[in-house]
């Protein structure tokens, strides 16, 4: 008995160290990822970029937890800026950070409540969802308004209306362009994350006590 908990201290300290040094690596090669960014013309105006930079943040989340996956959506942010810096006076960044929350903390509670791959599927179908409809809102009535001072809110509603002759204003911008450039995003990056969190997962929790 006395053997056990010696040993199991130091097991339970070796995967801690694991967990910090994995969370390290998976906000780093997010924030790789975040550089990384492509427009798609036939949905958004090209200054809406997509990354896949939440394929890694959502696998810390499954792995880790809800909280520890917001740290490394933080850490993305961070390294991001450290190597390239902002060129939207940090509007783009504030809005990466939120938009990635919105699609990790649902999935990683409801993961973290029932561990299974349905479970998982399930949850980033719900994050999908709720992700799009937090960026309508967000980008109509805090982004898109912030993001002005560099772009005219009448020249990002044009733009909107090159692709989709409805947009009239704000909000039907964000209804026809960033609502499903979000939900495009949700689903590639929930493909990805369902083809290789198992077998990453084993090596991410090896030697877990």
């Amino acid at each position: 008995m006395s053997e056990t908990n010696q040993i199991k201290p130091k097991m339970s300290s070796a995967y801690r160290m694991r967990m910090l040094t994995t969370t390290a690596m998976l906000g780093a090669f997010a924030g790789l990822l975040m550089l990384l960014e492509f427009p798609l013309p036939f949905i958004a105006p090209t200054f809406y970029k997509l990354d896949l930079s939440e394929i890694p943040v959502m696998i810390g989340t499954f792995a880790f937890g809800p909280i520890q996956g917001v740290v490394i959506e933080l850490l993305k942010i961070l390294i991001k800026l450290v190597i390239k810096g902002t060129s939207t006076g940090f509007v783009g960044e504030l809005a990466n950070f939120v938009i990635g929350c919105a699609m990790i903390l649902p999935a990683g509670i409801i993961y973290k409540l029932k561990k299974t791959k349905k479970a998982a599927i399930l949850g980033m179908g719900v994050s999908t969802l709720f992700m799009a409809i937090v960026g309508v809102f967000l980008n109509a009535f805090v982004m898109i308004p912030l993001y002005s001072q560099f772009m005219p809110i009448e020249a990002i509603v044009q733009a909107g209306k090159d692709i989709f002759p409805v947009v009239t204003d704000t909000f039907t911008f964000c209804l026809c362009c960033v609502l499903p450039f979000n939900l495009m995003k949700g689903v590639m990056d929930s493909i990805v994350v369902a083809i290789i969190y198992k077998p990453l997962a084993r090596i991410i929790h090896k030697g877990r006590p």
